[in-house]
C-alpha cells in the first residue's frame, strides 16, 4: 500500500491507475470492518488511504467513479448472519484530522445554510471505539439488534444483543409504539484485560485489541461466547435525556455549546484525559444541535453533511522495524528494543520502541524487516505489539537474544524462571551512565545542567565514576571545555549545591534502591529522618511501615547492609549531602492531613497532581494511586475519569481545589 504521488505533469492514466488501486483496497478493508468484524489494518493506516482518495477525486474530478468508496457505506458479503434492512440507513461520518479541516467543515455548513439563519448549538460527543449497532423495540419490547453492515443492509445479531446487560430489554409505559435507537457495543478496557488475563491461564492466545475483541464477540454464532466476553453499550443519536430515563446507558461526557471556541476548548479536554476512561475512543462526534437545520443540510449518499468525527492522534501505527539493538539500564537490565523508520503515534514522531525482554521478542516473534504494529498512548512508551505476516519479506530468521553485554562484553545472565536478563558487571560504562542520569533526573535530585550528553561527556572524561563523584567535581577543568561558559559553570555549581539539602525521599529514589520508587521512596523518608537513622535500619524497623511489603523491606534492608553501598552513602555524608524527611521536619500544627487518605485525578487548576500528592505527603497524610474504601476524599480536577466512578461505588467525598486549600489550612472542609 505505497501511497500514490502525483504531479501536474502525470497523465491522467496514472491518477486512474491509483484511484481503481485505492477503490478496490477500500472496498476490501471496508468489508472486513463492517461487514465481517475482523479488520486486517489498523484504523489509522485505513485513513491514509481514506484521504489519499479524497484527495486525488479532488484534484481529479472528472476521473471520479460514481460507485467510489467516497459515495457508497462500509460493507457486506460472506456473512454467516441474517440480513436486515435498516429502516433509516445507517450512515458513516466524514472525517476532521486537524483544527483547521473542523473550521474549513464549519464554514462549509455555514455557508449551506440561508444567510439570515445561524448556527446557535452544537453538540459533542465520544467516538467510541467499538461496533455501531440499531436496536429495534416494538411495543417496549427488544425485538430486533443489527450491525450497521454496509448501512442499508446488516447482520441480525439479536440474540447476541440481548447478553449485553447495558441494554435494556423492556422499556417502560412511557416508550413509543416502535422505537429504533442507535449506538455501540464496546468492551471496556478493564474487561478486555481480565479477558486476556483468563485467557493466559489457559493457555490460550491474547486478543489484540479491545476493539477488534468487541467486534469478533458480538459476531459470535452461539451467543453464549458473547455473554462471556462482558460487552457494554452505550446509546446516541436520539435525545440523551429522554433515552436515559428509558434505562438506556448515555455516556456522560456528551456535551451541548453554543460557541464553537467552546468545542475547541472540548476535543482538547478530552485528548488530555482520553487514557482516564476506561474504554478507547478515536475521536469526538460534533454535530449541528437543531433537527430543522439537520434537515436542510441534508446528506451526501454515505454522511450527513450536519456531523463530521474529529479524528485524535492514533495511537496505533504500521512501520518498518530496521533492527532489534539491546539496552543497558543502570541496574543492569538488558532490555530489547526496537529501531523503527519514523512514524506519527500518539501525538509524536517514534522512531524507536520497546520490546520489554526476550520472551516477549520470542512471543511476539518480530524480526528486523517486519512491518510491524506500534502503540504509544499518552506519556506511555512506545510499544511494539506484532508484526504483520502478511507483509513479511522471505528468508527473515527469528531474532536471538545476545549473550554478551553490548556494552562492556561481559556474559549476560538470566536466572531461571525469570523473565530478565542481566549484566552483572557493576562497572559496565553503561551502567555507570544510567545510575548517574537516574541520580540527577527531575524526579530524583534534579540537577540541572545534566542532561543525557554531559553525562555521557564527564563520565568520558574520567570527571565522574559515580553518583557521589557529582558533589566532588572539577569545575576548573570543566571551564576548560569547549562550550562550558562561566555562566553555564556556575549554573551547574549552584544547582550541585541545591542538591546537597535536597529531600530525603528524592535521593532514596535517586540511589536506585531496587523496588523503591518515588512512592516507596517518599513513604520511607516519612518514617526515617535522615541517612544516618537508614544506615542502621533493621529488618523490623521496615515491617512496621503501612505500605512496605516485606519483599520491598528486605530489598531496603539488604541495600543498606551492603558493604559498597554503605561505602557510597559514607562518602556522600562526607561531601555533604545528609537530606533530611521533609515531612517529618514540619511542626505538628502543619500536618493538617495527618491519618487522612486523599487521591488526585483529573486536571488541576493551580497545581499539577504531583505538586498535589507532595503536599498531601508533607502534611501527614497519604495519597495512593487508587480510590477504596479506606479513601478519605478524592481531589478531582477537569476529566477526572472512572476514579470518579470508584469514589461514587464507596462513598467517597468528592472535593475541588478550593477545598482542598481548606483542608490544608484547617485540616476540615467549610461547613
Amino acid at each position: 500500500m505505497v501511497k500514490g504521488n502525483f504531479s501536474d505533469e502525470d497523465d491522467d492514466d496514472k491518477a486512474l491507475s491509483r484511484l481503481s488501486e485505492l477503490g478496490e483496497l477500500i472496498r476490501f478493508h471496508n468489508d472486513l470492518y463492517h461487514g465481517q468484524g475482523v479488520p486486517e489494518i489498523l484504523d489509522s493506516d485505513f485513513d491514509l488511504l481514506w484521504r489519499e482518495l479524497l484527495d486525488l477525486e479532488k484534484k481529479y474530478p472528472h476521473l471520479a467513479d460514481p460507485n467510489s468508496p467516497s459515495a457508497t457505506v462500509g460493507g457486506r458479503k460472506n456473512t454467516p448472519f441474517a440480513e436486515v434492512k435498516h429502516h433509516v440507513p445507517m450512515q458513516s461520518l466524514d472525517n476532521a484530522f486537524d483544527k483547521d479541516q473542523l473550521s474549513s467543515w464549519t464554514d462549509k455548513v455555514q455557508r449551506r445554510l440561508e444567510t439570515e439563519q445561524k448556527i446557535s448549538a452544537w453538540t459533542c460527543e465520544l467516538k467510541f471505539d467499538g461496533l455501531a449497532v440499531s436496536i429495534r423495540y416494538e411495543k417496549g419490547q427488544l425485538v430486533q439488534a443489527a450491525t450497521r453492515g454496509d448501512g442499508f443492509i446488516g447482520e441480525d445479531v439479536t440474540e447476541n444483543v440481548l447478553t449485553i446487560s447495558d441494554v435494556p430489554k423492556i422499556l417502560g409505559k412511557e416508550a413509543p409504539e416502535v422505537l429504533e435507537v442507535r449506538g455501540e457495543v464496546y468492551l471496556g478496557i478493564e474487561a478486555f484485560n481480565a479477558l486476556n488475563h483468563s485467557r493466559a491461564s489457559l493457555n490460550e492466545p491474547s486478543f489484540a485489541n479491545p476493539r477488534n475483541t468487541a467486534a469478533g464477540s458480538l459476531r459470535q454464532k452461539d451467543s453464549k461466547v458473547t455473554a462471556s466476553r462482558n460487552l457494554s453499550f452505550w446509546a446516541y443519536q436520539i435525545g440523551a435525556t429522554w433515552l436515559k430515563s428509558l434505562g438506556f446507558p448515555i455516556n456522560e461526557h456528551a456535551k451541548k455549546f453554543t460557541d464553537f471556541k467552546e468545542v475547541v476548548s472540548y476535543i482538547e479536554n478530552i485528548e488530555n484525559m482520553r487514557h482516564d476512561l476506561d474504554y478507547e475512543i478515536d475521536g469526538v462526534v460534533i454535530k449541528v444541535d437543531d433537527l430543522v437545520l439537520q434537515k436542510q443540510l441534508g446528506t451526501t449518499a454515505r454522511a450527513p453533511r450536519w456531523a463530521i468525527a474529529y479524528k485524535l492522534p492514533p495511537e496505533e501505527r504500521t512501520t518498518r522495524l530496521i533492527d532489534i539493538e539491546v539496552s543497558i539500564g543502570p541496574g543492569g537490565q538488558a532490555t530489547p528494543f526496537a529501531k523503527l523508520e519514523p512514524v506519527f503515534v500518539g501525538g509524536s514522531t517514534v522512531g524507536t520502541a520497546t520490546l520489554h525482554n526476550a520472551d516477549q521478542v520470542k512471543e511476539k516473534d518480530v524480526r528486523p524487516g517486519d512491518l510491524v504494529v506500534v502503540r504509544k498512548a499518552g506519556d506511555v512508551i512506545p510499544e511494539v505489539l506484532r508484526p504483520v505476516i502478511s507483509e513479511r519479506p522471505a528468508n527473515t530468521r527469528p531474532w536471538e537474544f545476545p549473550t554478551s553485554c553490548p556494552a562492556c562484553k561481559e556474559q549476560l545472565e538470566r536466572t531461571e524462571g525469570e523473565a530478565a536478563t542481566f549484566c552483572n558487571n557493576y562497572e559496565c560504562p553503561r551502567q555507570i551512565r544510567g545510575r548517574i542520569e537516574h541520580f540527577v533526573s527531575r524526579g530524583a535530585m534534579d540537577i540541572e545542567g545534566f542532561g543525557e550528553q554531559r553525562v555521557d561527556l564527564f563520565v568520558s572524561e574520567g570527571l565522574i565514576n559515580d553518583v557521589s563523584d557529582i558533589f566532588r567535581i572539577d569545575f576548573e577543568r570543566i571551564s576548560e571545555m569547549e562550550g562550558f561558559g562561566e555562566l553555564s559553570v556556575t549554573n551547574l555549581k549552584n544547582a550541585i549545591e541545591e542538591a546537597r539539602s535536597m529531600d530525603l525521599g528524592r535521593l532514596l529514589f535517586g540511589l536506585r534502591i531496587p523496588h523503591v520508587g518515588t512512592t516507596v521512596a517518599q513513604l520511607i523518608s516519612e518514617n526515617f529522618q535522615d541517612l544516618e537513622v537508614l544506615k542502621k535500619v533493621q529488618m523490623q524497623d521496615l515491617e512496621v511501615i503501612d505500605g512496605l511489603g516485606p519483599k520491598i523491606a528486605m530489598s531496603v534492608f539488604e541495600w543498606f547492609t551492603n558493604e559498597r553501598n554503605v561505602d557510597l552513602i559514607s562518602r556522600l555524608q562526607h561531601l555533604g549531602v545528609n537530606p533530611k524527611s521533609e515531612s517529618l521536619l514540619l511542626d505538628d500544627q502543619d500536618k493538617t492531613l495527618l491519618g487522612m487518605t486523599i487521591v488526585v485525578t483529573g486536571r488541576l487548576q493551580g497545581l499539577s497532581r504531583e505538586e498535589a500528592r507532595k503536599i498531601i505527603k508533607e502534611r501527614g497524610g497519604k495519597s495512593p494511586g487508587s480510590v477504596s474504601a479506606k479513601t478519605t476524599y478524592l481531589l478531582a480536577g477537569e476529566g477526572g475519569g472512572s476514579k470518579l466512578e470508584q469514589a461514587e461505588k464507596f462513598d467517597v467525598p468528592v472535593i475541588d481545589e478550593t477545598a482542598f486549600e481548606n483542608l490544608i489550612k484547617n485540616g476540615n472542609l467549610p461547613k
